[in-house]
């Protein structure tokens, strides 16, 4: 296949996820093979969180729709242009992804097959069904890439290179058992905010975006903020409130009472909303329903440390404070060619 048809069939395949809308799914019927897939994933969507509980029609809806934003020619095209993508030797790449978040390894799919890759997935226990689905689509628009695709449920076996994703223990391992093949290990980060306190109130209620989408279990969900000494928190929580909702989801609920419990029988400071718990800690990584909260005094040597700590950021959210930050409520919206871990996919793959 050329790479002008493989463009093609993800594009068609973003013409067929851009139907799928919390509000209102549209069936488009200029999109192929509809009869067969339209309704089916309609309903596998609303049936994702017997699943996986964390997988909530409107975040699966909000993750479909980011990818038929994602999947546009011109977004293909944008992403593509650097690259010589037309001297490729196929080889066999396997996937161990992640399940954290719907779909959270497209990505990685979309670069080994669109790099003219052959791609051996084995999925998360906790997303065993979208993007098999997705995958049954584009077979369906070009069947070629049926010999490209295949699904595993055991070990990954017979591979050239490997793209791993898991917590920090779990790379250990993955360092360990794929040292001998060129690998992308992913390891656990996460994302933090910079404020100054002259935010304004929409951005400090996108900012509420960045901390609760998909319940903040994303590597790029905000799970800690800087901020400077006096901070009028009023201003965080102000902009908190309009995602209070949140707490009506049970398994949300039992993390945010669970935590509290916690955080409360150790005697730490808490600042509580009744459904955002914040607590000042130097670690990035807060629990779910929690933010971590941290004084800076001088905002050039907060650069300079998130600098030195950069392997454990995916990304920073800041009004122009940071450079290369990102505008509040867009950490759930990366572009593709804002890579995870900034490790350049695609280079990784046209090299083995």
């Amino acid at each position: 296949m050329t790479l002008e048809h493989k463009k093609s069939v993800f594009i068609e395949l973003g013409k067929f996820l851009s139907q799928f809308s919390e509000n209102a799914s549209v069936k488009n019927p200029a999109v192929l093979n509809n009869d067969v897939f339209f309704d089916t994933f309609q309903d596998l969507i609303q049936l994702s969180q017997s699943h996986n509980g964390w997988y909530t029609p409107e975040n699966v809806y909000f993750s479909v729709q980011s990818w038929a934003i994602a999947l546009a020619k011109e977004n293909l095209d944008q992403w593509l242009a650097p690259y010589d993508l037309n001297v490729t030797e196929p080889k066999t790449v396997g996937l161990i992804l992640a399940g954290n978040i719907p779909l959270v390894g497209f990505h990685d799919f979309l670069s080994v097959l669109i790099a003219g890759h052959k791609v051996l997935l084995k999925t998360s226990s906790n997303d065993q069904h979208l993007l098999p689905f997705l995958a049954k689509y584009m077979i369906s628009v070009e069947p070629e890439f049926g010999h490209y695709i295949t699904f595993v449920e055991g070990k990954l076996e017979n591979f050239d290179a490997v793209i791993a994703t898991g917590s920090n223990n779990t790379a250990r391992y993955f360092e360990y058992y794929f040292k001998d093949k060129p690998s992308i290990i992913r390891k656990s980060r996460n994302s933090a905010a910079v404020l100054n306190g002259q935010e304004s109130k929409e951005q400090m209620i996108a900012l509420g975006e960045d901390i609760f989408r998909y319940f903040g279990l994303g590597c790029r969900n905000v799970s800690k903020i800087f901020i400077p000494r006096n901070y009028n928190f009023d201003f965080f929580f102000n902009g908190m409130f309009p995602h209070q909702d949140v707490i009506k989801y049970e398994k949300y609920a039992n993390n945010y009472d669970y935590n509290k419990a916690v955080f409360l029988m150790s005697n730490f400071k808490l600042l509580d909303n009744e459904f955002l718990i914040i607590k000042e800690d130097a670690s990035y990584a807060s629990p779910i329903s929690s933010v971590f909260y941290e004084y800076y005094d001088d905002l050039e040597v907060l650069k300079t440390r998130l600098k030195t700590e950069q392997e454990q950021i995916q990304c920073i959210v800041s009004n122009g404070l940071i450079e290369n930050s990102i505008d509040f409520g867009q950490t759930q919206k990366p572009n593709l060619w804002d890579y995870a871990d900034n490790v350049d996919t695609l280079d990784f793959l046209l090299k083995i």
